[in-house]
Parts: C-alpha cells; sequence; structure tokens
C-alpha cells in the first residue's frame, strides 16, 4: 500500500503518517525508489495509534502501548497503569475546566452587559493573582 492508500484506510491525514514515520512510530519498508510501501502490520499499527490518539494519549504514551501491544509477555498491568495515569490526567483537566467554567460563570452573571463602563468580568481579569504580585 502507498501512502494515499493508508491514510484513507486509517482516516489519518498522509502529513500526520509521514510524521508517525520520522518519529518511529512506523517503519514502513522502502522500494528502490525511496517510494514508502506499508504493509498491513503498518496499517494495523497507524490505525492503532489513531485510536489512542483519539482517546488523549500522547505519542510517548502511544509509543509505549505500541510496544506492550507488540509484546506477548506483557502484563496487563503494566498496560492498565498507563491508561489509569492518563484517566488520572483527564480527570485533573476536568476539574481545572469545571473550576474555569464556574469562575466565567460567575462573572457573567455579575455583569450587568448594559451601556455603562464598569465591567466585573474586565476587573477580574485586571486584577494581579497573589503569585504574579510577588
Amino acid at each position: 500500500m502507498n501512502i494515499s492508500d493508508v491514510a484513507e484506510r486509517t482516516g489519518l491525514p498522509v502529513k500526520t503518517v509521514r510524521y508517525y514515520e520520522e518519529i518511529g512510530l512506523i517503519t514502513p519498508a522502502r522500494a528502490a525508489n525511496g517510494y514508502r510501501h506499508f504493509s498491513d502490520t503498518d496499517l494495523h499499527s497507524l490505525a492503532f495509534i489513531g485510536r489512542a490518539r483519539s482517546l488523549g494519549f500522547g505519542v510517548e504514551a502511544c509509543r509505549s502501548l505500541l510496544r506492550l501491544y507488540d509484546d506477548p509477555a506483557r502484563a496487563s498491568a503494566d498496560v492498565r497503569r498507563l491508561a489509569q495515569t492518563h484517566l488520572e490526567e483527564i480527570d485533573r483537566k476536568i476539574a481545572e475546566l469545571e473550576q474555569m467554567r464556574a469562575t466565567l460563570s460567575h462573572l457573567v452573571a455579575a455583569c450587568a452587559g448594559n451601556d455603562r463602563p464598569d465591567c466585573p468580568i474586565l476587573a477580574d481579569l485586571a486584577a494581579m493573582s497573589p503569585s504574579a504580585r510577588g
């Protein structure tokens, strides 16, 4: 398969496939003319990476997941630990987003939204945080 076929079959952009090759996540064979030739294994790896990325795993975590997938002697505990760490990071981000939402919701409710210049949203944004005050 050529790169266009693989990109179409995996739903990944050609540029992304090239990037994954550049960073060593996949290593397609090269023909004498230098063109890439992707095997079914490469196709499967790219689909695997695409799915992992869609779940928010970073490139290095994808590298670890691929290594674990390819290791028949792997312990599922290692896979679980990696996924658990990622889940905890997602939970942390969700908590941060919920806090941001609550703050912004409060500020929007406090703003009259009229023709007057005073605005609690701008006042809050202009206020220096304790860590910035030094």
